[in-house]
């Protein structure tokens, strides 16, 4: 009996303990697994609050990024109102334009705020964008400053062209060695100027500028289309020239932009041919890129050496009756310079001078690629290759007929007259009487007494002393 009892209540306490494990009342067994339970617990609760701080830290982490990533946006977006008033001149120079550049600004004579300045560019995204024009022109001039050319010399050959009825019918693009703060604010001031000079002689009579020649009519500029030049306008220019069909004439001038070599030849295509590539050469090299990349848009070229020549007129005006391939050349009364041991032209004949070459936009670019040809042949026959001379090359094309059988080259027989040959520049009649018949001339060997003569003249008018900062 006590066996069998002591039996079945081994069984009913082993059933107790699997049905009733948590029971506290249990025996010594039960301990272990309490502490278990115990340690996942606090496992559990450890591991809730691990994924909570990650939760948190990740919350902060990209909140974080978020700000960061809004304050760049406006600090890069932000433009401050104080530093705007000063960059309104650096701005291209609009036909309306309201804002306009105190005299305090130019004579400041400050260059580090031109330097950090911007521009627009002139065209796919190279180039300087000075004075958008009135309308797309038709003729180019493209003058070129060699490395001595002075911010003095830049100015008289800028107030001279942009008061010549060549600026009403011709875009002016420069090509500088360069980049260059004191030609920027030159041309920046003298187109300016030149905006004030036109616009003041409308107002009232002058006798130094006649601004007639800037005048075109409505119908002839709504034919001729935007300049190619930086941005188009926002608005339809049709339609705001719809808004002023009371007036019969509007004002007509071209654009003004320039290049640096570097842009227009980047690798510098001659630095392998010569030790060292005078700008005089090297303008060469810019040419194929550029009057190609231009041949659709103008229809005469002129290029110009800015040192050497003043253009007081249009000297195209008998040239726009010709063929495209027509290029005109003028020739110098000094001897002609060493020909390299090629044969050139008759010795009776005057040398051609390379300052100037214009003519139709066919007949000039296959000129300048035959002159680069030239150059680099040149340059290998010779061992010193600082040698090449740039006059004596040309006239070496000139004397051959069988590079030059697609060009139609027509060499004038009048020299280029030199501006110290002209008179009366300090009368009023004596010297408009002297230029009126000219459209360029040298500045020859006097550059600097002449030229001030020239300023000193514009100057005595009262319209010109009143535009012009430097009278």
């Amino acid at each position: 009996m006590s066996s069998s009892s002591e039996g079945s209540k081994g069984r009913g306490m082993g059933f107790l303990f699997v049905f009733f494990p948590e029971d506290e009342t249990a025996g010594g067994g039960g301990a272990p697994i309490i502490r278990k339970r115990a340690v996942n617990a606090l496992l559990r609760r450890s591991n809730s609050t691990h994924l909570l701080s990650t939760a948190q830290s990740t919350i902060s982490i990209c909140a974080l990024l978020i700000f960061i990533t809004l304050l760049l946006f406006t600090l890069s977006t932000f433009e401050p109102t104080a530093a705007s008033s000063h960059f309104h001149p650096r701005r291209q120079l609009s036909t309306s334009s309201s804002r306009k550049v105190s005299s305090s600004f130019w004579r400041s004579g400050s260059l580090e705020l031109w330097k950090n300045l911007a521009f627009q560019h002139a065209l796919q995204g190279m180039g300087t964008l000075y004075r958008r024009g009135t309308r797309a022109m038709n003729d180019l001039v493209v003058a070129h400053a060699v490395e001595s050319l002075t911010v003095h010399e830049l100015r008289l050959f800028l107030r001279l062209l942009f008061r010549s009825g060549l600026c009403s019918k011709s875009d002016l693009l420069l090509i500088f060695p360069a980049k260059s703060a004191a030609f920027d604010r030159a041309v920046v001031e003298e187109s300016e100027s030149f905006l004030k000079l036109v616009h003041g002689a409308g107002d009232r009579n002058s006798t130094s500028f006649d601004s007639a020649q800037f005048k075109i009519s409505v119908k002839k500029e709504r034919e001729s289309g935007e300049p190619i030049w930086g941005r188009k306008r926002k608005g339809n220019s049709s339609e705001e020239l719809e808004g002023d069909d009371s007036e019969s004439t509007r004002l007509s001038y071209g654009s003004v932009v320039s290049f640096d070599v570097d842009e227009l030849d980047p690798e510098n295509s001659l630095a392998g041919f010569l030790h060292q590539v005078p700008m005089s050469l090297r303008r060469w090299a810019c040419y194929p890129m550029l009057l190609g990349r231009l041949r659709r848009n103008f229809k005469h070229f002129i290029l110009v050496d800015a040192k050497e020549l003043l253009l007081l007129g249009d000297p195209l005006s008998r040239l726009r009756s010709r063929s495209p391939e027509s290029v005109h050349l003028s020739t110098l009364t000094t001897p002609a310079p060493p020909n390299h041991g090629r044969k050139t032209q008759p010795s009776h004949q005057k040398p051609v001078s390379p300052a100037i070459v214009m003519g139709g936009s066919r007949g000039v670019r296959r000129l300048s690629n035959a002159v680069l040809t030239e150059i680099v042949r040149a340059a290998m026959q010779h061992k010193k290759k600082n040698s090449i001379n740039e006059s004596g090359l040309l006239n070496q094309l000139v004397g051959n007929e069988f590079v030059l059988k697609n060009i139609n080259l027509i060499v004038s027989a009048e020299s280029i007259p030199e501006l110290s040959s002209l008179t009366g520049l300090n009368s009023r009649t004596g010297s408009s009487s002297s230029t009126s018949n000219l459209s360029l001339v040298r500045r020859g060997s006097s550059n600097g007494d002449v030229s001030s003569s020239i300023l000193k003249y514009l100057c005595s008018f009262s319209l010109d002393s009143a535009v012009y900062s430097d009278c």
